[in-house]
């Protein structure tokens, strides 16, 4: 019997399916690796695509459903057929070329023929893909540098317990255009670093031809978008970020492909089947993308070397995985609810995928044994982040995709007098796997939907974020604001997670420039200059955020594995519990305050305040002193505090040493 099984009675009843799920993870292990590591295995971008060699270039493509390939570029007039690929074994295509034939920069496409018909495409393994300013097509540049990137980052080890700082490079700059890897590198991460997160989580790096589509339609795996700049950029970034002691995840798509056949891989061979399944099954019918086939060796060849590449090519510490839902399910789990185990393991289930994600696991870890992976999963597969030997699936962490689904629907649907906190403490810890925890991620600040600070301060957002501006919804969206930040920074998870700028409560939502908006940009960048005037309340949330990421930090927080619940009280909406030797004690009542309020605590000691949701550098109105609590009240036989706490306002303490 597999661990998974003897830690959860619950799942012994479907003891056939785990042993099915690694029943199928060996035996692709053993056919893939044949006696290798999976690291030996997944170089697939070694061998194929466009390499500088001693005696000149050579370049191979996989397409065994070809009658000929041809490469075409500047080099030959764009002549279609002058240079043919010899075919190999296994569907493979090569053709060598002298020295001086290519360099770097040179532009080309493969012209795949099948029968009498010709079609051109990006290769497949292009590192670096541009579009043209002129006629917008998308065209790939040579690129094997000579001179490797000198990287400064050897000794640089990953924090485990992450504080995550997602974030997109091109909308990182507050004006009206496309961002770069290398002003996001000095003027971004000097923010992150600052403010007291130790990860990023970059979106959008893998080349997808729609700038809108948040870097989710990928079209070529292994090129670095040429939109922020070239690939010893995206390097430039990710040293740096070491050298700051930052850890740098890719956000990574293997969950479907762009449908596009010149600009993406689909049909390049001239068949629907290279990458893909066959008929329905390779079409998603919400995302109106190819769905890939992870029952074929050479597609999981492909993949796994895809992880590969961006770790070992640009240093990546990890991925955190979109779409796992989507991949994990026949029918992608779309308007599941997933409320028996009996969903999880039934014909629905896509056995080959969590093969794959198995395999993926293994190959980081194998790769960096200090590699992060994190799984976009709604669902709740049972073992996402049970180690692969124990019957899981191998993941670190899986993201709790519940709690800002929970605080959007209290915030939409109930007054703050009726919050239920015995819900609210029930899905902060009620998980069954390693979890990142946050209040709303680029997900929620898309257009059609709203951030937190916008849902809470309305319109008043556009003309009450003065510091010395004060009403009720104002004084209700910043309370709020940080008090949801800190409960779930604090309880929710064994990581925490924020989308750049909503630290500060960056207005208004994301939108990229389309047809729609007549291209423009006013609302895919990043206001950084909000929090730096010196004058608007959204400087006060900045700072609050940066005290409580550096407190979590100081004390360990992430290492203590949950929040011991201390006191709950509906009438009186109090709160209170224990994480990383910390006491947080919160009142959500939106009226009332409780003076001499009486809170039991673990240890025995006089308590000193740390910070305070009400403090007035976080635009509260220092109705909590600072003064030692004394944990000795005459009459009770435990430890405990005497508080009094405002209405809607939070209080963090620790005990004095």
């Amino acid at each position: 019997m597999y661990p998974i099984l003897e830690r959860d009675a619950a799942l012994r009843p479907f003891e056939r399916d785990i042993n099915l799920r690694m029943d199928n993870y060996r035996r692709m292990h053993a056919l893939l690796a044949n006696d290798r590591t999976l690291s030996d295995f997944a170089n697939a971008h070694e061998y194929y695509g466009f390499h500088h060699t001693m005696d000149g270039w050579v370049y191979r493509e996989w397409a065994p459903g070809a009658d000929a390939l041809y490469l075409s570029g500047e080099f030959n007039n764009w002549s279609a057929d002058e240079t043919p690929l010899t075919r190999l074994s296994g569907g493979s295509w090569e053709v060598k070329l002298p020295e001086g034939t290519l360099h770097d920069g040179m532009r080309v496409k493969t012209v795949v023929r099948n029968g009498d018909k010709l079609t051109w495409h990006i290769p497949l393994y292009a590192r670096r893909v541009i579009q043209e300013e002129q006629s917008y097509e998308w065209i790939c540049e040579v690129w094997d540098p000579i001179e490797p990137y000198a990287w400064t980052d050897g000794d640089f080890e990953a924090d485990p317990h992450l504080f995550i700082y997602e974030s997109h490079v091109g909308m990182a700059t507050e004006e009206y255009r496309v961002g770069t890897y290398r002003e996001f590198a000095d003027n971004v991460l000097p923010r992150v670093k600052e403010l007291g997160y130790n990860t990023i989580q970059l979106m959008a790096i893998m080349e997808h031809p729609y700038y809108g589509s948040f870097g989710y339609q990928v079209s070529n795996f292994f090129a670095a978008s040429s939109r922020f700049g070239y690939p010893e950029d995206l390097k430039y970034l990710v040293d740096k970020a070491h050298g700051m002691g930052i850890a740098v995840l890719l956000d990574v798509v293997h969950s479907h492909a762009v449908k596009n056949t010149v600009e993406g891989i689909n049909r390049f061979d001239g068949t629907d089947t290279q990458f893909f399944r066959a008929g329905r099954a390779g079409d998603h019918p919400a995302w109106d993308t190819k769905c890939f086939n992870y029952g074929k060796t050479e597609v999981i060849h492909f993949l796994l070397s895809n992880l590969k590449f961006w770790m070992t090519e640009y240093h990546f510490d990890g991925f955190r995985f979109d779409g796992v839902t989507s991949m994990l399910y026949h029918d992608h789990g779309l308007g599941a609810a997933f409320s028996t185990l009996r969903m999880y393991f039934s014909l629905n289930t896509d056995t080959e995928a969590i093969t794959y994600l198995q395999l993926a696991n293994e190959l980081i870890h194998e790769i960096n044994p200090n590699g992060i992976t994190i799984a976009e999963d709604m669902s709740g597969m049972p073992g996402m982040t049970v180690k692969v030997e124990e019957g899981g699936i191998g993941f670190d962490y899986r993201l709790a995709m519940g709690l800002p689904d929970m605080w959007i629907r209290l915030i939409k649907e109930k007054r703050d007098e009726d919050w239920n906190l015995e819900y609210i403490w029930h899905e902060l810890n009620d998980r069954m796997a390693a979890t990142i925890a946050y209040v709303e991620s680029h997900d929620q600040a898309l257009v059609g939907d709203q951030t937190i600070m916008f849902r809470l301060a309305e319109a008043h957002m556009y003309t009450d974020m003065d510091k010395i501006c004060h009403n009720q919804v104002i004084d209700r969206a910043m309370a709020l604001h940080k008090m949801l930040r800190l409960i779930t920074a604090a309880a929710g998870g064994n990581g925490y997670l924020n989308f750049m700028g909503n630290e500060f409560g960056h207005p208004e939502w994301i939108d990229f420039p389309r047809e729609g908006n007549g291209w423009d940009y006013k609302y895919c960048r990043r206001q950084w200059s909000l929090p730096e005037n010196g004058y608007l309340k959204y400087g006060q949330l900045n700072l609050f955020d940066h005290d409580m990421i550096r407190t979590f930090r100081k004390v360990d927080l992430l290492g203590d594995g949950t929040a011991h619940l201390r006191f709950i009280r509906q009438d009186d909406h109090i709160i209170a519990f224990e994480r990383g030797g910390l006491v947080f004690v919160f009142n959500f009542d939106p009226v009332r305050s409780h003076m001499d309020y009486v809170i039991p605590v673990s240890v025995g000691r006089d308590h000193e305040v740390v910070f305070t949701t009400d403090d007035s550098c976080y635009g509260g109105f220092d109705n909590i002193g600072h003064e030692l609590r004394s944990a000795f009240i005459p009459g009770m036989n435990t430890p405990a505090l005497k508080l009094g706490l405002p209405p809607r306002t939070a209080m963090v303490l620790k005990p004095v040493e």
